[in-house]
């Protein structure tokens, strides 16, 4: 996987953290996050997935309502939306490559609501499908994307090429791994300190 912390760092620019690379290497490195997700959720329960964890530092910027801003995400909820994000950058990604321009802050998100996270089995499949989405997208890259198209998601922010838009995606994607192993240490933790009821 590649080491995003010069990028959040703001040390070195997506741009320079994609010299050398090409589409295949970011079909790999769409394995490796994916397979990351899967084995952090391998043994969660269907209890675990809607447990809410304790997160002082939730801070929603996005939320629908000023009332959701600082509620803790469930499980679900990060899968959810790490995927959605995702795929996401990869169909802008694609847009970019195959030379289309994406208007000045446009969207191409799609996310499942996360009151249907629900079970294990769920997330799996959630992670299972997005890979699969992914890896098709960038399959419909043309053999010589356009590296010169850029999108801006605001008029300050810098352009970003389809690499700079998919490695972005992954780097969001990397920025939840840490957020997810926590939620499944203190599902695992609840879980195993309820004592079973003596008749």
């Amino acid at each position: 996987m590649i080491d995003f912390g010069p990028y959040r760092r703001k040390e070195k620019t997506l741009r320079e953290l994609s010299q050398g690379l090409d589409r295949n290497d970011l079909k790999q490195l769409t394995d490796e996050i994916v397979d990351q997700q899967l084995q952090l959720i391998a043994e969660v329960q269907d209890e675990d997935v809607v447990f809410v964890p304790n997160d002082p530092q939730a801070d929603d910027t996005f939320a629908a309502a000023e009332s959701e801003r600082n509620l803790a995400w469930t499980l679900g909820h990060v899968i959810v939306h790490a995927t959605a994000s995702s795929e996401e950058g990869s169909a802008q990604a694609l847009e970019l490559a195959r030379g289309v321009e994406i208007a000045l802050g446009a969207r191409s998100r799609s996310e499942v609501p996360c009151e249907k996270a629900t079970t294990a089995q769920f997330l799996r499949q959630r992670l299972t499908e997005s890979r699969r989405m992914r890896q098709s997208m960038l399959d419909a890259w043309p053999d010589a994307p356009d590296l010169l198209n850029e999108y801006k998601s605001r008029p300050e922010s810098s352009g970003r090429n389809a690499f700079d838009r998919f490695l972005a995606s992954l780097s969001h994607d990397e920025g939840h791994l840490a957020q997810t192993a926590e939620i499944v240490r203190q599902a695992r933790t609840a879980r195993s300190s309820v004592q079973p009821s003596v008749t």
